[in-house]
């Protein structure tokens, strides 16, 4: 006769918490499997071993797995500055696939309703998400980064002229979407202080907020106005990122400072924040950029100043868990 315990026996190991529900009737078996945060390569070995040694049980007839998923949402990593033109949505782009190439479940969301630019960088221009549940499914761009985008979802060079409500609707709408296994959601944000920032930070609080600045004073100005939006919003300042920092000449390969030097990496020291790293103003990143192919892709000095700044934005999310 086949009895709960005999089933658990055979199981072992692969019963404990995640295996439960056991209903057993004339030899048909059924039981329910909590696959949450799994992904599905790893969810399909475990219904394969579970069914394998399920179905060498004497008296097993038939055999239902039935497969249930805690939804987790995504911690959101805002990447933020105080004035446009800096590069955000550069460094976000970059920031996910060099996370992604890292093995870590990174998304992203291009918060910038109303100049989007994602599916530009991400080389996904004119794919539309599809929707379940009333819900959009991310599209898969450049890297294997899953991403979703206003860009996406109008029509081409039209422009988006909404007021503050209804483009927090539509952050939400990005962000409340079917991610599947991804855990952490890189979040391009547009420039300034203004209604889409509140409306995430009321809706949709982010773990942590990297500022993106280029070294000249003016720049640091407005990086220091979106510092002080996190800090009253209580929401963690991970780093500073300068960006454009030093130009490096494609014909000689002389860099010189056209907007200065280190002046984000100062700033990020005067105010006791960590500095995450800097990226150079080169010819290279504008036309990766402009052809979909983000640089994090490659193995240069350019790819490397990226996966740096991601590897500390990994080490700051492990170390945020695990408090």
């Amino acid at each position: 006769m086949v009895t709960e315990m005999i089933l658990k026996a055979a199981l072992g190991d692969l019963s404990l918490g995640r295996a439960s529900g056991f209903k057993i009737a004339d030899g048909r078996v059924s039981v329910m499997l909590d696959v949450s945060g799994l992904p599905p390569s790893a969810r399909t070995a475990l219904v394969a071993d579970i069914e394998t040694r399920l179905r060498c049980v004497p008296g097993v007839s038939d055999l239902r797995i039935m497969q249930t998923a805690e939804r987790v949402m995504p911690r959101l990593i805002a990447v933020a500055s105080g004035k446009g033109g800096v590069g955000k949505s550069t460094l976000s782009a970059n920031l996910a696939v060099a996370m992604r190439k890292a093995g870590r479940a990174t998304g992203l969301v291009d918060a910038d309703i109303y100049g989007p630019s994602q599916p530009r960088l991400l080389g996904a221009e004119g794919i539309k998400p599809e929707a379940q549940d009333k819900k959009l499914i991310p599209v898969v761009g450049a890297g294997q980064v899953p991403f979703l985008s206003m860009g996406q979802l109008v029509k081409a060079n039209q422009a988006i002229a909404w007021r503050g409500p209804m483009a927090g609707n539509a952050l939400a709408q990005l962000v409340d979407a079917h991610w599947g296994d991804v855990r952490e959601l890189i979040v391009d944000l547009p420039p300034g202080t203004g209604d889409i920032q509140l409306s995430m930070i009321q809706k949709h609080k982010p773990a942590g907020a990297v500022i993106i600045s280029t070294p000249q004073d003016l720049a640091l100005i407005d990086a220091m106005r979106a510092i002080n939006f996190f800090d009253t919003a209580q929401v963690p300042i991970i780093g500073m990122v300068e960006n454009m920092s030093g130009y490096i000449c494609p014909h000689c390969g002389n860099i010189s400072d056209p907007f200065g030097a280190g002046g984000a990496q100062a700033a990020a020291k005067n105010l006791n924040i960590p500095f995450l790293g800097r990226i150079p103003l080169d010819i290279a990143i504008r036309h990766a950029s402009d052809e979909g192919v983000p640089p994090a892709l490659g193995d240069g000095p350019i790819a490397a100043a990226y996966d740096a700044i991601a590897a500390q934005l990994s080490r700051w999310l492990d170390m945020a868990q695990t408090a």
